[in-house]
């Protein structure tokens, strides 16, 4: 939860924000014409960087650190002398021992990740969302619909950008010691690394249990934000 509530604040808000900047460049002189295709596509994809940089690439480091340092036989007594114990401890412990940069190993392929994503997941979603409101003649959708929609549109990006997950996970589960050259240096080196030693299929691992857990939460996500904008709409806060 630590990474998770600032990551969502971070996406819909600075969405939204982006949206309008968007909008206002595309239509100076009528901001009233509904939102386009693009820039829906585009605010999707400014909020997924944004949330990258601010919130997912640190929370991420320090999460896969903190799981990495378990195992199935690792003896209850040795989980008294783990290295990794909370978030803000594995923060403060990398920024000790290998620098702040440390914190923002992978960011370029999170940011693509977390772009792609967001920028496929607003974009799918606000199309379905037009269709329906279309075919019933309604201005809101039910929230059994959103939250259909909500994790239908939450699966296609996963379903594009496995392999930036990968190489992301690899690049920051990594540990160089002082003087030794890193196993994976960037994003373009890693694919070709993992492919050579593992095969094509090896940037594809753990795709069916992130589209578990992706696809239920963005379900949730955008049946709570619709609910949410609502009732703010509706009390005049936006």
């Amino acid at each position: 939860y630590t990474g998770i509530i600032p990551k969502m604040a971070i996406r819909f808000v600075s969405f939204e924000q982006y949206r309008e900047i968007f909008h206002s460049f595309s239509h100076p002189k009528n901001n009233t014409e509904p939102f386009t295709s693009t820039v829906t596509f585009f605010a999707g994809l400014a909020s997924g960087l944004t949330e990258a940089i601010l919130v997912v690439t640190p929370a991420e480091v320090c999460k896969i650190r903190m799981q990495s340092q378990y195992h199935s036989l690792l003896d209850p007594q040795q989980m008294k002398h783990r290295k990794y114990t909370n978030v803000v401890q594995t923060a403060t412990t990398i920024v000790r021992e290998e620098g702040l940069g440390a914190l923002y190993k992978g960011v370029v392929p999170t940011m693509m990740r977390q772009g792609c994503n967001q920028a496929v997941n607003f974009s799918v979603y606000n199309w379905f969302k037009k269709m329906v409101l279309e075919y019933r003649g309604r201005k809101e959708l039910d929230s059994w619909e959103s939250l259909i929609l909500g994790g239908v549109s939450g699966g296609m990006g996963p379903l594009v950008n496995n392999p930036l997950d990968v190489v992301k996970t690899r690049l920051q589960k990594q540990v160089v010691a002082p003087g030794k050259p890193a196993k994976y240096t960037g994003l373009g080196q890693s694919c070709a690394l993992i492919a050579k030693e593992e095969g094509y299929a090896a940037l594809w691992k753990g795709i069916t249990p992130r589209l578990l857990r992706i696809m239920p939460g963005q379900a949730i996500t955008f049946m709570t934000y619709e609910a949410v904008s609502s009732k703010m709409t509706k009390w005049g806060v936006f």
